[in-house]
């Protein structure tokens, strides 16, 4: 379901009581009108989304999600995954006690069920994986041994221990179908510099998109895509107190290289965008096309070769000379 402005009826009453719940002033109204979009424009600000006003998948979803506090529900490795603010702040209060429980993503996964089984074992707990009331204690009693994010650290030392070549890498390319003649171009150049690439331009759900690159086992992914804001950018995922230190160095470098013939490219920006969040290597999406549509003209046809050029380069210099941090 899309909501927008303009839009009336019991739909847009329930976003605007779930925008009320989460933190944002808004009246409870079956009229989606500019007191909402704004409503709905703060909301996705604040969750590291596409800021475009429009209540789309993506919004919705973190809109359900933020209505779930640390105790609320059982947590527990479930098909499909359990998602929300509860299970992000499980992860984050583990990885602080040294439990590696992955990134903090509000996803319950495999690596945050083992990390919770260690806790339990650790703790004299039951190490059922389930956290209820008994768990959620156990964690508050030693919650001031809390450190640092284990799950970062553990990405730095993946990023060390990896081959720094373009060269037989696995590339995942995404991009929206008006965007397909700047996707084959740069799938054409990274596999002439010996990179293993899979493209995808059907503009499908990101969810299924993310599900096709973790089975491809890429060690990148890349989205090209448009914005629901002016300028040019480049996203790697963040959320709460952990950072994917992989994507932020990919983005400061294909950041460098976008620079050297696009003026006004923003810094590099954390977002919680799926395609950054459920992806399981390191990501990063370019938001390569504004509002202006004749922006969008001269980037597929005047600018595609220059485009691509800076687009490979920069991916090849995330890879092969990252930023230190």
């Amino acid at each position: 379901m899309v909501l927008r402005r303009g839009d009336r009826g019991n739909a847009v009453r329930d976003l605007s009581t779930r925008l009320g719940a989460a933190g944002g002033k808004v009246v409870t109204l079956d009229v989606f009108d500019d007191m909402l979009e704004a409503a709905v424009r703060d909301f996705q600000k604040a969750r590291g989304l596409r800021v475009d006003g429009i209540c789309g998948t993506e919004t919705w979803g973190a809109l359900i999600e933020s209505g779930f506090q640390l105790g609320d529900r059982l947590l527990y490795l479930a098909r499909p995954m359990l998602r929300g603010d509860d299970v992000a702040e499980l992860q984050r209060r583990l990885n602080a006690l040294g439990f590696d429980a992955g990134r903090e993503d509000g996803i319950l996964g495999t690596d945050t069920e083992t990390a919770l089984r260690q806790f339990q074992q650790n703790s004299g707990a039951t190490a059922d994986g389930v956290c209820g009331p008994s768990t959620l204690a156990a964690i508050a009693r030693v919650s001031g041994l809390a450190a640092g994010s284990v799950a970062s650290v553990r990405e730095r030392e993946d990023l060390r221990r990896e081959p720094r070549r373009l060269d037989g890498l696995r590339v995942f390319l995404v991009a929206e179908p008006a965007m397909s003649a700047l996707a084959h171009s740069v799938y054409r150049a990274m596999g002439n510099l010996g990179a293993v690439v899979a493209l995808d331009v059907s503009g499908d759900d990101p969810s299924v998109l993310t599900a096709q690159a973790n089975r491809f086992e890429a060690g990148a992914f890349l989205a090209l895509t448009n914005s629901g804001e002016a300028g040019v950018r480049c996203a790697y995922f963040s959320s709460g107190t952990f950072r994917s230190v992989g994507g932020l160095g990919l983005a400061r470098r294909l950041t460098e290289s976008l620079r050297t013939f696009i003026d006004d490219v923003d810094e590099p920006v954390g977002r919680t965008y799926r395609f950054l969040r459920e992806t399981r290597m390191t990501a990063v999406v370019c938001e390569l096309v504004g509002r202006d549509e004749s922006d969008a003209r001269s980037l597929l046809t005047a600018q595609l070769p220059t485009m691509t050029h800076a687009l490979v380069e920069g991916l090849r210099q995330g890879v092969e000379d990252p930023p230190e941090f």
